[in-house]
């Protein structure tokens, strides 16, 4: 059951990845994140600008783990929704030469079932990445 949860919501991720406002995103150089496992709900690497994904199939009975890596100097706004509500919301400095990491953990019940996650570069050409578990 747990492989056919995350079949069904990496599916609609891979199908939701949009360019917000930027227009498409292209693949960034150096930007990733490690593929989650079985725990993942959603990965997405290599990404350039805003942009953002609408997923489903978040358990309530488990904890979410948000994790945004970037890179290209500035900063990143990340915001996550959950049936209509900011269940998450924090900012990742993005080095020039470096990959900078923020994470946030909500606990179970938080995330109910579809969520979106929003990275607004501000306009700038900086690359990230995500990634979205929930680990048993």
């Amino acid at each position: 059951m747990r492989c056919a949860r995350t079949l069904g919501a990496a599916a609609l991720a891979v199908c939701a990845v949009t360019g917000l406002g930027a227009g498409p995103a292209a693949a960034a150089d150096g930007v990733s994140l490690p593929y989650p496992g079985p725990d993942g709900l959603v990965w997405v690497d290599g990404r350039v600008g805003d942009g953002g994904l609408v997923s489903g199939g978040a358990w309530t009975s488990l904890p979410t783990v948000l994790t945004v890596a970037c890179e290209g100097g500035g900063t990143v706004r990340v915001t996550m929704e959950s049936q209509q509500a900011e269940v998450a919301a924090f900012t990742v400095d993005c080095p020039v030469d470096t990959v900078g990491v923020g994470s946030v953990t909500m606990a179970p019940g938080v995330v109910r079932g579809s969520f979106s996650v929003y990275v607004d570069a501000g306009g700038a050409p900086l690359g990230w990445a995500l990634q979205v578990v929930q680990p048993e």
